[in-house]
């Protein structure tokens, strides 16, 4: 890739790990339910008004809304206020990629190769740990099991994507965020009461405003269009596996910023799943060179 594509992929790469030190920023002022609506609403508006619809149907793109930006964020959100460390969580939120190998063969027909079946192997050895420290107190579980949850519908999501076909991931990016605001605000309401959603609006600091920015703006949608650039412009096989640095990042960036600290056994659960993520990336092609050589 020439030196412009490398820093374009480097921005995305690092505005994705800061993303989970962003949110947690955000949900010291804003509740998680709230701030998922605040974001969805800057996504949309007011980029829907300059953006063409998706050529696809209605239920694709309520599909789409359903998965990636309900279910995902809500678990996500929910699990970093209730204590899930940010670097972790962008590591264990990872395990999408497995969850959706797992997805497409159980729905979809398709075939796990051995590689898949190694990565999600090791992978999985890695999240036994990090669970053990789950268990001893160092990670609160049920933030642990949303973040999982979160994967999972992230990984739901990508079939959705997968079985529309080629289309502007853009405009599906921004006419999907204007489904979520509704449930999410509806959830607020009910879980976390309007006299929560008043108090945090009316005493939102610029911080709080930077925050739902960054999310909307950078996060998702410069996030999104310069990753679908990249896609559109070199093979998959080349930008696909720069996600992996995303956790990377995630990890650095909350211990600089948060002061978050993990114990050795996460530590030694993160690089366990790292190693089964490459395996999945990579794997098919090791050991096609293995079998010419």
């Amino acid at each position: 890739m020439p030196l412009k594509d490398w820093l374009a992929a480097m921005i995305v790469i690092t505005a994705w790990g800061v993303n989970f030190v962003v949110i947690k920023w955000g949900l010291t002022e804003i509740p998680p339910l709230l701030l998922g609506a605040l974001r969805f609403v800057c996504v949309a508006f007011p980029a829907v008004f300059f953006i063409k619809r998706p050529a696809l149907p209605w239920k694709t793109v309520v599909g789409y809304a359903a998965t990636i930006c309900i279910g995902q964020f809500v678990f996500l959100f929910t699990a970093l206020y209730v204590g899930m460390p940010a670097g972790l969580a962008s590591l264990i939120l990872q395990a999408q990629a497995f969850f959706t190998v797992l997805l497409a063969a159980l729905f979809m027909g398709e075939q796990v190769l051995r590689h898949n079946v190694l990565g999600m192997s090791i992978a999985i050895g890695g999240l036994v740990l990090i669970g053990l420290g789950a268990q001893a107190g160092s990670v609160p579980v049920l933030g642990f099991s949303l973040t999982l949850l979160a994967a999972i519908s992230w990984a739901a999501g990508n079939l959705v994507v997968k079985a529309a076909g080629k289309t502007d991931m853009v405009s599906l990016v921004v006419w999907g965020a204007l489904i979520p605001p509704i449930p999410f605000f509806a959830l607020s309401w009910m879980l976390e009461g309007p006299a929560a959603i008043q108090h945090s609006l009316a005493n939102i600091s610029y911080i709080g405003v930077l925050v739902v920015a960054y999310l909307a703006l950078v996060a998702t949608i410069v996030g999104y269009v310069l990753w679908g650039r990249l896609l559109s412009k070199h093979p998959v096989s080349k930008v696909a596996p720069l996600s992996l640095l995303v956790p990377v990042i995630g990890l650095i960036s909350s211990a600089w910023f948060l002061d978050e600290h993990l114990a050795l056994v996460q530590w030694l659960g993160a690089l366990v799943v790292m190693v089964g993520l490459a395996v999945n990336v990579f794997g098919q092609g090791l050991l096609t060179r293995l079998a010419r050589a």
